[in-house]
């Protein structure tokens, strides 16, 4: 059987500088934000972890939905969350009405952390990435995301 492939549809070049734009803008501010969180003894996947369970009922999240929060894979998550129990940042507890099931619950001194390291964050998201756009900027960019974010969520089904 023969198979005919399309051609590409190649990016124009505004297009391809506008990916590339976003490439670098994307790996420039989470290196950044990672870096500046490490003085706090933090990586920023750990404060993405933090952060969803504060937000949580109980400060607790099933690993499953955890992992599909922070999109990483069950098994990068559970390493994860290892080096945050070494930490005493979380916990593990078992699910009762699912043996299979595990929790990762914050801490006292998890629930401080986020709490104290918090406002340093948002000021670094504020200066290298908010305050750099007018509002109008920000709510196009929320607009341009919320798609994309829906579209990506679907094809992983998390929708």
């Amino acid at each position: 059987m023969l198979v005919v492939m399309e051609a590409p549809h190649w990016l124009t070049p505004q297009e391809q500088h506008a990916w590339r734009a976003h490439l670098a803008a994307h790996r420039l501010l989470f290196h950044q934000l990672d870096r500046e969180l490490q003085g706090a003894g933090l990586s920023l996947n750990d404060y993405e972890i933090l952060v969803n369970l504060s937000e949580s009922p109980g400060r607790r999240m099933r690993m499953s939905e955890l992992a599909d929060a922070t999109v990483q894979s069950r098994s990068r998550l559970s390493h994860q969350i290892s080096r945050m129990e070494a930490a005493g940042l979380v916990i593990r507890q078992d699910c009762e009405d699912d043996r299979r099931g595990t929790f990762a619950v914050l801490t006292d001194h998890g629930w401080e952390t986020i709490q104290r390291v918090a406002p340093d964050h948002v000021a670094s998201v504020r200066r290298h990435f908010i305050d750099l756009m007018t509002p109008e900027q920000v709510s196009a960019l929320d607009q341009i995301y919320t798609p994309i974010v829906d579209r990506l969520q679907a094809v992983r089904g998390m929708r």
